[in-house]
């Protein structure tokens, strides 16, 4: 009998070892921080268990949670459009995008001192994380500002998003910030600070996103679709949550906000210049639309002009992307970067 059970033990252990487990990485933005509390409130548990894996959460500076992808150290991360093109697909880790969260409605922000505006930029010190959608922005910006020829003479310093606010605000010889809330509106709040340009100005160019690595979707076992299934899951149940009023909304809201030691009013004022799709059917509504390929075709001319692609990159369709109708935007034969709406199209459904 003891036998018998030590057995069932054993196996039951080793059953146990053997469920296969997955890391996600997030960094501290309005849109990604749900994953803080998906993981603290149990959610993220309930839906690994509905599929028989593991996922656990780890938490980066942006910058590191984009090298530990491409090292694949992480098996998904939240990231933007332009760094999922920019980092891991031009790295040769074909990446999948699994779901649409947001875009940046006014979350980025082009920050100076004392009135300055972008045609005085020209040899002045800018700090920003670099070859990131801040870039991007500040890019854009001088751009449809007819300053485009500037861009090259702003002397951009390479700063962490952890580091960035408190770097600005300490650094008086520093003219100008580009970088994206909770850091702008703490930025904001200093007298002598004003906003030149924001992505509510370039709606829809700056989304952000929860990827996948291609290899692990495309498992043999299935493990990797049931993580972008159980993923998908968490992340609508939480979404269903946040959209909600009343004091329920707000407790699970002030839940979101403690992932970036944020009060939540200060969570609510993100989430106010944030377009999020809070429901499946408008992420596959915007993923599935002319629309998307339209500013990915910025992006990727971006990423391409500014050498993001890799150096080996001759011409932009070298790392070319997939979209849910089939059509590729470059060479057929280079696809490193697939939308895949078939995650959010199941939670339409009610199939997850």
């Amino acid at each position: 009998m003891l036998r018998t059970l030590s057995l069932i033990l054993l196996l039951a252990v080793s059953g146990l070892a053997q469920k296969p487990t997955f890391t996600v990485g997030w960094s501290v933005y309005a849109g990604w921080t749900p994953y803080y509390y998906m993981n603290k409130a149990g959610i993220l548990r309930k839906w690994a268990d509905k599929y028989g894996i593991a996922i656990k959460v780890q938490r980066f500076d942006y910058a590191p949670s984009l090298d530990a992808f491409v090292a694949r150290n992480i098996d998904a991360c939240t990231m933007t459009n332009m760094e999922a093109l920019d980092m891991p697909a031009a790295s040769g880790v074909p990446t999948t995008v699994i779901l649409i969260g947001d875009y940046s409605n006014g979350n980025d922000a082009l920050m100076v001192r004392n009135g300055l505006q972008m045609k005085d930029l020209a040899g002045k010190k800018m700090l920003l994380v670099e070859k990131t959608v801040s870039e991007y922005l500040f890019d854009r910006a001088m751009t449809l500002g007819g300053l485009r020829d500037q861009i090259k003479r702003v002397r951009m310093i390479n700063t962490s998003d952890s580091d960035i606010a408190t770097a600005f605000l300490s650094d008086s010889s520093a003219s100008a910030v580009v970088t994206w809330k909770p850091m702008v509106s703490q930025i904001a709040k200093q007298k002598g600070i004003s906003s030149l340009f924001n992505s509510s100005q370039i709606p829809g160019e700056i989304l952000d996103l929860t990827v996948v690595r291609t290899d692990i979707l495309n498992r043999p076992d299935g493990s990797g679709q049931k993580l972008a299934k159980a993923l998908s899951g968490a992340w609508f149940e939480l979404l269903a949550q946040m959209q909600a009023t009343g004091p329920a909304a707000d407790k699970v809201l002030a839940g979101i906000a403690e992932g970036s030691q944020d009060t939540l009013a200060s969570y609510k004022e993100q989430l106010s210049t944030t377009k999020m799709f809070y429901t499946p059917q408008s992420a596959v509504e915007f993923g599935g639309s002319p629309d998307l390929k339209q500013k990915m075709a910025l992006v990727r001319q971006f990423c391409f002009a500014h050498g993001l692609l890799g150096a080996n990159t001759k011409a932009v369709d070298d790392v070319a992307v997939r979209y849910p109708d089939n059509s590729i935007q470059g060479k057929a034969d280079r696809v490193r970067l697939f939308f895949d709406l078939s995650y959010m199209q199941m939670a339409t459904q009610g199939k997850l």
